[in-house]
């Protein structure tokens, strides 16, 4: 996906904010979707949506914390829908980041497959709040916001989850 501008329809609209706001945030929510759905072809699928759903909403948020929250919102709900009817994606390997050492580069790899598919097994909204609160930082009542629920739930989503996660990647090492 390119910041320069959504295509809608046949039709090339773009504004300065609009384009400003991908630049910034494309990365992020990008990020979001791949840790949420386990592969780049519908993390970019869901990234591309998001933006052509904010282009029709507009850019008139009232700071950038309502904007993120926004953003965060819509990339979880797309991640949902795309999870009932998901169906697995053979993904293609990162390529190695430079200074890297190549044993270092498979390890972090390895350790990255295992948490991603660590992360595939949990139920779509635990998984979601892991990402957001776990991997993106977000407070408890950010995660609650954006998923709708209330942060005692949300704490207990992911209670579970990181319960789960660990007892699947120590089966793992055994």
């Amino acid at each position: 996906m390119h910041a320069s501008a959504v295509i809608v329809g046949t039709a090339r609209v773009a504004s300065a904010p609009f384009e400003t706001i991908v630049r910034r945030r494309e990365a992020q929510v990008m990020r979001i979707a791949f840790r949420i759905l386990g592969n780049w072809a519908d993390a970019e699928d869901v990234a591309q949506e998001t933006f052509l759903r904010l282009h029709r909403h507009g850019t008139g948020f009232r700071d950038e914390a309502a904007l993120g929250s926004w953003l965060y919102r819509v990339t979880v709900n797309l991640c949902f829908d795309r999870t009932r009817v998901a169906k697995p994606v053979a993904e293609m390997p990162e390529l190695r980041a430079a200074g890297i050492s190549a044993e270092s580069s498979v390890i972090r790899d390895q350790a990255k497959e295992k948490l991603m598919a660590a992360l595939a097994t949990l139920p779509a909204r635990e998984r979601a709040a892991v990402v957001l609160r776990e991997i993106e930082g977000l407070t408890t009542a950010e995660v609650a916001e954006v998923l709708g629920s209330s942060e005692v739930t949300v704490r207990s989503q992911i209670s579970k989850a990181l319960g789960r996660l660990r007892g699947i990647l120590h089966r793992e090492e055994i």
